[in-house]
This record gives structure tokens, C-alpha cells and sequence, in this order.
């Protein structure tokens, strides 16, 4: 069963990332404070369920939050900061549009959610010394498997997960050769064998190996 706090604090944010291992689309987080009545049975960790679960799922979490937000990290700021940093950044942001600030953080993972703060990149959000501040004052855990252990996380994980599922559909449209609508810009062999035969797009992520080593790209 999964927990409603880690901090017993009443503001207490989770938060969550998902598209971290793509090739194509961003990666994209969300954070969510939930009430102290937070309940809804099915709600797991987003990759130990269906789709058709995540989707029945997002409504009920947005409207009992008390406040959500979503972000997403392009591939072009990807490509510049690394998927590690564009990961936290996400986090970061959405801790930022949270409204009222929290109290207190939980993250999934093992890293600390203000590792890196205010980088001077060329694209994206650059965080004023307000927000910095803002940031390192809030109290920060990073849990592991965070996500199949407290609501929020779990939450935030859906929300993740399905914001960036509707991404990915949308851009499919446009690119409809690498099938993003199924396999979500994740390394899959069709994904790879569509890269390979009509190259990569402005999608893609330059800075990650879009095709195992024994095969390249002419470009």
C-alpha cells in the first residue's frame, strides 16, 4: 500500500520524470501536492500500468490535487545540458510553478532534486537567483523506487507518463515513419530501423546513440 507522506509535512511534494531513456521527444516531469485525503486504489508506479489505466487515472489525479504542474525538456536543451540535468531541471521547474510552494520534496531515484542549479544554457529556462534560492531552501529526499512507495510520487509518475504519451502522439502526425503513436520515441528496433532508413529528425535527441555501433547514419 502506498504512503500518503514521508515528511508528515501537509505541503509535501512529489515528483516524478518520465522519457528519460528516448531517443526522440523531451523528457518530462511533474510534481504534485495531493491532500491529506488523497485516495484512489488503482494508482501505482506509471510503468506497472496499462495505458488505458494511466489515462483513466489522469483526470481523477488533476482534479484532487491541490496544485500539479508539468514540464518538458526539449532535445535541443537535452542535447546541450545532458539528460541528467534536463531530467532534475524538469523537476526543478515544476516544483516552481507549484502554487502554494511546498514545504518539503520527495523525488524519485537517488539523486538530490537541487544538484544543479541556474545553468547558463543557451536554451530553455534559466533560473533567476530567486527561484535558486527558492529551491535550495525547500527540504529534499530522493527516494528509490520512490514511485511504488508514496502517492505523490506515484501521482506525479501518471502525470509524467501521460503528458508526454500526448506529446508523442501529437508529433507523431508529422512524423508518422518512426511510429512514435507505439513505441514513444524509446530505443525499439522499428524505432531504430526507421532512424536508419530515413534518418534522424529535429526530434531526436543528436547527443544520444540513435543506432547501435556496428550501423551509422549518413548525414
Amino acid at each position: 500500500m502506498l504512503r500518503k507522506s514521508y515528511s508528515n509535512l501537509i505541503l509535501e511534494c512529489g515528483t516524478d520524470e518520465a522519457g528519460r531513456g528516448c531517443l526522440a521527444g523531451p523528457v518530462t516531469a511533474a510534481a504534485i501536492l495531493i491532500p491529506d485525503n488523497f485516495e484512489l486504489d488503482l494508482l501505482n508506479d506509471s510503468k506497472q500500468l496499462s495505458e488505458k489505466i494511466r489515462e483513466k487515472l489522469k483526470p481523477i489525479i488533476v482534479e484532487k490535487a491541490i496544485s500539479f504542474a508539468v514540464t518538458h525538456i526539449f532535445p535541443s536543451e537535452i542535447d546541450e545540458i545532458n539528460i541528467l540535468n534536463a531530467s532534475m531541471k524538469a523537476m526543478q521547474e515544476c516544483v516552481l510553478k507549484l502554487n502554494p510552494c511546498p514545504e518539503y520534496i520527495i523525488v524519485d531515484g537517488n539523486r538530490p532534486l537541487n544538484g544543479k542549479l541556474g545553468m547558463k544554457q543557451k536554451t530553455g529556462k534559466t533560473f533567476t537567483l530567486e527561484e535558486i534560492e527558492l529551491l535550495k531552501s525547500i527540504p529534499t529526499t530522493s527516494i528509490i523506487k520512490g514511485d511504488s512507495k508514496f502517492l505523490s510520487i506515484a501521482a506525479a509518475s501518471v502525470l509524467a507518463k501521460t503528458y508526454r504519451d500526448e506529446y508523442m502522439d501529437k508529433i507523431h502526425e508529422e512524423y508518422p515513419m518512426y511510429n512514435w503513436k507505439k513505441n514513444k520515441g524509446y530505443p525499439t528496433v522499428e524505432h531504430r530501423d526507421a532512424i536508419k532508413k530515413y534518418g534522424p529528425c529535429k526530434y531526436h535527441r543528436m547527443s544520444f546513440r540513435l543506432l547501435p555501433e556496428q550501423l551509422t547514419l549518413d548525414l
